[in-house]
């Protein structure tokens, strides 16, 4: 059992590293050739701290285990708001002005909605990933697109809360193959060691999914966010978390769908992924509702979460 304890350590600590490296290494190379700071933000940024939640997934639907793999992406959906964003809005208040943020709380909410009938299917079957990857492009395409006429965007304050440490082109590009590589080998690990310890102990591997797992991949999530309200950024924060679980749905489930079609779990359909759609209902309504995110919501966050991580305790 210590064995698989350190494998599936070693697996959260070789993605968090490697989620940093292949994001400050990728924004630092695209800084070098003058790429537009929305597009780092929202693309880069955006695909570079959910590569985490990508590898693990296709890792677990390709090793049989498609409950850890859509436990990782719904999981770390409910983590992206109840955890990062109650610990952000404990941190520093959060301002919340920015309509390009309320505009993706929309989309994200319409998004975790949508996914619920291909769930309910009881597969994600191939051309359900396909759709979702045509998603994903025409929402970059139309979030770029707005980013440009505005020339400001939340997402491109993302790159600024990782440029603290300048690097020549030569280490950019090292330090981006090493994060991918620490990715690639902490999303083995992490599957294998999770797998291991939901059997010995007797919890099933979506309660892992949706826990260990979920937290697990989500820690770029939470560096940045953290970093953001440390530094009173509080639209970075925001764009972080609403983007991530965007890109987690149309890219994280439409590839691993398109690579290997995924069994849903009937614990997915009855609970798990309508209980993602109601929280993405709830972040909606506070992004909306309230010029300031404040302490208050933040423990409500977080409470929230401590009773969604008890309830799966009890159905283990």
């Amino acid at each position: 059992m210590a064995w698989h304890i350190a494998l599936t350590v070693a697996g959260l600590v070789f993605l968090f590293l490697g989620g940093e490296g292949l994001v400050r290494g990728s924004v630092a190379i695209a800084d070098r050739f003058m790429i537009s700071k929305a597009i780092v933000g929202m693309v880069i940024v955006g695909f570079g701290t959910s590569t985490p939640e990508l590898l693990v997934s296709v890792d677990a639907a390709l090793a049989g285990v498609p409950d850890i793999s859509i436990g990782n992406v719904v999981g770390s959906n409910i983590a992206n708001i109840l955890l990062i964003m109650g610990l952000a809005a404990l941190i520093a208040p959060m301002a919340n002005t920015d309509k390009t943020i309320r505009r993706d709380a929309v989309l994200m909410t319409a998004i975790s909605a949508a996914l619920l009938p291909f769930l309910f299917q009881g597969e994600l079957a191939r051309w359900h990933g396909v759709v979702l990857l045509i998603a994903l492009v025409l929402y970059l395409l139309y979030s770029l697109r707005l980013a440009q006429q505005q020339r400001v965007s939340a997402y491109s304050g993302e790159v600024e809360v990782v440029e603290d440490i300048p690097l020549s082109t030569p280490t950019a590009v090292l330090v981006a193959i090493a994060g991918l590589a620490l990715l690639v080998s902490g999303a083995h690990l992490l599957v294998e060691g999770a797998t291991s310890l939901a059997r010995t102990f007797g919890v099933s591997e979506a309660v892992i999914g949706l826990t260990i797992v979920a937290v697990g991949t989500s820690l770029p999530e939470l560096a940045t966010s953290v970093m953001a309200a440390l530094r009173r950024q509080s639209e970075v924060a925001l764009a972080n978390v609403i983007g991530s679980n965007i890109f987690n749905i149309l890219a994280i489930l439409g590839l691993t769908a398109i690579i290997v079609p995924v069994p849903v779990a009937s614990g997915f359909i009855t609970f798990d992924a309508p209980l993602m759609v109601l929280i993405a209902g709830l972040m909606l309504v506070v992004v909306i509702a309230t010029a300031t995110i404040g302490r208050s919501i933040g423990i409500a966050f977080l409470t929230i979460y401590a009773a969604y991580l008890a309830a799966q305790g009890i159905q283990s």
